[in-house]
């Protein structure tokens, strides 16, 4: 609230800045003296250049210090420090190149303000000119962009082997994640079996699908590497961990992955911001809809042995939901069984409707 007063008083300033100009304008312009209207209006506006100048900038620098933990989130990932390095060092250059500009920009019509008996300077072609500001440039970012691409290579490059994985599906307004069991092997899935109980479309005539599950709230081991594989289920998301620098849009139709490892886990970050509270979350950073401010989940790192209690204890697709189980081959009914522990419940109602045929 406080800076929206400041930011209404600075525009009020500049208006009645603005209006006092206009009415001197006014009264050269009745009094007949065009000359001095124009010497007058370009002294005036160059002023007001600078003013502009010094405000701006001085919001930035204010606003940016005031906010920086706000935006400057803690990191919690390995390539994070990376990813981290490139960000500042192009903000460095880019700043830099910002400020000077615009310092001459604004400054420029105070120095170059029209004057009667000033005669501008006039070069119709400076070769050494040009080719300062189209190589150095160029170099520059061809640096960055080179380095850029050797980050992002890294990290979209093929997980480990030993990778936990996890899949992330998005749909309107929601995240859905699916694990593998002991096998560590999620089973296949096509769009074409997406219904109200089958919300990922898994295939279960897969092997590998029978003790796949689905949790509440996604759990990362910390300090082991971890892959989301990544996928959308009606139009355009986007993944987006803040704390981990995980962002990769999911597509309809077209998976994608990332791969990370997790440094911090969810109590020792709590400990590091001093938030009882603190949760990792996982957002989605491209805009999906009406409900696309609801669209979160909480993402939960333990310690690896924790991480492996947790996954202990959840209960596979096929244990969960009888009509899942019922999609299952029945040549391959009490494979199901035993990888997915279905309980006596599930095959009881599966004889049951035998009886009843």
């Amino acid at each position: 609230m406080f800076q929206v007063v400041i930011g209404i008083g600075i525009l009020l300033v500049v208006l009645i800045l603005f209006m006092l100009f206009r009415i001197g304008t006014l009264l050269d312009v009745v009094k007949g003296s065009n000359q001095k209207v124009v010497t007058k209006s370009n002294k005036v506006n160059a002023a007001l250049f600078v003013v502009l100048l010094v405000i701006g900038f001085g919001w930035i620098f204010i606003y940016s210090y005031v906010y920086f933990d706000d935006y400057n989130l803690p990191l919690a990932s390995e390539h994070g420090v990376e990813t981290d390095y490139m960000f500042w060092v192009t903000m460095a250059i880019t700043g830099v190149v910002f400020l000077i500009t615009h310092i001459l920009l604004f400054i420029f019509p105070i120095r170059y303000s029209y004057e009667e008996n000033k005669r501008a300077l006039f070069f119709p072609e400076n070769h050494k000119l040009e080719l300062i500001w189209t190589i150095v440039p160029a170099v520059v970012l061809s640096v960055l962009i080179f380095k850029g691409l050797q980050v992002w290579g890294d990290i979209t490059s093929k997980a480990p082997e030993d990778a936990e994985v996890v899949e992330v599906m998005g749909q309107q307004f929601a995240w859905t994640p699916r694990y593998p069991g002991s096998d560590n092997r999620l089973g296949d899935f096509d769009y074409r079996l997406i219904g109200d109980d089958n919300k990922m479309g898994v295939d279960f005539t897969d092997d590998g699908s029978y003790d796949d599950f689905i949790p509440r709230e996604i759990h990362l081991p910390k300090g082991k590497p971890v892959l989301f594989k990544i996928r959308a289920r009606d139009v355009i998301h986007s993944v987006y961990a803040p704390h981990f620098r995980v962002k990769m849009d999911a597509v309809p139709g077209m998976p994608t992955s990332f791969h990370f490892v997790p440094t911090k886990t969810t109590a020792e970050m709590r400990v590091e911001t001093g938030n009882a509270e603190f949760n990792y979350e996982l957002a989605c950073a491209e805009i999906c809809g009406r409900g696309h401010f609801a669209m979160r989940m909480i993402i939960v790192v333990d310690t690896p042995e924790e991480y492996e209690k947790w996954k202990s204890e959840q209960t596979s697709l096929v244990a969960q939901n009888e009509i899942l189980f019922n999609l299952v081959p029945d040549d391959k009914k009490e494979l199901a069984k035993v990888k997915g522990k279905v309980k006596t419940e599930v095959a009881a109602v599966e004889s049951s409707e035998e009886v009843k045929k």
